[in-house]
């Protein structure tokens, strides 16, 4: 993804093509930073035991990241680009000149680094999507100093999730927790590898802060890629190369999946964001036992209520939704939704656009039922709608 400029801050996923470039990616891709990137973390010793340490100092933040720390990864992964390169530098950049001096093309392999987490102990590795979003290759570097294969089992671009597999013995896995139950002010621990290209061990870095909003929804034109709701907030510092990697609460269990910052400059602000591990739990449940994300359809077009359709349709007042198409024998005509029938609510939340109807029903899958407020005529109705997986030429 590449984030806008914008006049305050920008949105940067947490892993990208360039250190503190405004306007790109905030990173560790090696081509645009360093020669040192191309080359995956360094295998290490295992680590040696957590010395004994007094009561007083050891803190809630001390036993979580203890906790958790040695299921976190270093996810190197490799992706391939085309370069095109103009002889003239563009200067004599027309047909004629093409035609005798034609630009050259050529592969360039592209390095770059994120974060991981083991959530289950059969090989099972929980990042985000953009992370391994095209690669050619990747590699996961364990705390022990063990660098593995991995292959993505699968992944969804919607929700930028992704889980990874590799073949390896006792391999620790990290304990989740519920994001469903979380408390504004509470502590937040942020793992990961932040600039890990730049470091000679495999041990992941922690910084703290707290929560500091539940259910943040990013606006769509902010971002570029991805659908961003329903996200944890935290002052935790977030850096290039913390790309999924766990958030932690303070009694050690994984919270979120940590995904993008706002920023001027590349670095952290103390404005990062992380992804619900209750979303990341469906996610990797559906991934399993479908080697993909269902797309979950509900059978039925609607559009926003414009003046010129409220006139038409002798509407007293803008806001809803207009039901425009309805699939034969799909969920909706099964709920007994009609074609023009006004939608005001999708589960208790009111409607007033497309993107509003969106973030009523994220996260919702194949088999979850959608309640809808509907107004017909002068009547109002409640139906329930089950989702059912979209067709391939609705996906």
């Amino acid at each position: 993804m590449r984030p806008r400029a914008r006049t305050v801050a920008s949105i940067v996923l947490a892993l990208g093509a360039a250190i503190g470039t405004p306007g790109r990616l905030c990173g560790m891709a090696g081509a645009a930073a360093s020669p040192v990137a191309a080359a995956p973390p360094p295998a290490a010793a295992p680590p040696a035991a957590a010395p004994e340490i007094s009561a007083s100092r050891r803190s809630a933040i001390v036993t979580a990241a203890q906790r958790v720390s040695p299921a976190v990864v270093s996810v190197s992964v490799v992706t391939t680009r085309v370069v095109r390169t103009d002889p003239f530098g563009g200067l004599l950049h027309d047909e004629f000149w093409d035609r005798f001096y034609p630009p050259t093309e050529y592969r360039e392999r592209m390095p770059s680094l994120g974060s991981g987490v083991i959530v289950d102990v059969r090989g099972l590795i929980l990042t985000n999507e953009h992370v391994v979003r095209g690669a050619d290759d990747i590699k996961v570097t364990l705390t022990d100093g063990r660098q593995l294969p991995a292959h993505v089992l699968g992944s969804s671009a919607t929700y930028d999730l992704a889980v990874l597999k590799v073949e390896a013995a006792k391999l620790p896995a990290a304990p989740l927790g519920d994001s469903d139950d979380l408390v504004v002010g509470e502590w937040a621990i942020a793992i990961g590898n932040p600039f890990g290209y730049l470091l000679n061990d495999t041990q992941p870095t922690v910084t703290a802060g707290v929560v500091s909003a539940t259910r943040r929804e990013i606006k769509s034109e902010v971002t570029e890629t991805g659908v961003y709701k329903n996200m944890i907030q935290t002052d935790a510092a977030i850096n290039p190369g913390n790309s999924g990697g766990p958030l932690v609460n303070g009694d050690g269990d994984v919270i979120g999946i940590n995904t993008f910052i706002f920023t001027k400059g590349g670095g952290s602000l103390g404005i990062g964001f992380a992804i619900p591990i209750n979303l990341a739990r469906r996610v990797v449940a559906e991934i399993e036992k479908f080697g993909r994300v269902r797309v979950a359809w509900p059978g039925m077009q609607v559009q926003e209520v414009t003046p010129y359709l409220a006139h038409r349709l002798g509407f007293e007042d803008l806001g809803g939704l207009v039901v425009t198409r309805i699939e034969s024998g799909g969920p909706a005509d099964r709920a007994g939704v009609r074609i023009a029938d006004r939608i005001r609510e999708v589960n208790g939340r009111v409607v007033n656009s497309v993107d509003d109807a969106q973030r009523g029903i994220y996260g919702a899958q194949v088999g979850d039922r959608i309640r809808l407020g509907i107004e017909r005529g002068s009547r109002k109705l409640d139906l329930n709608l089950t989702l059912v997986e979209a067709p391939e030429e609705e996906r």
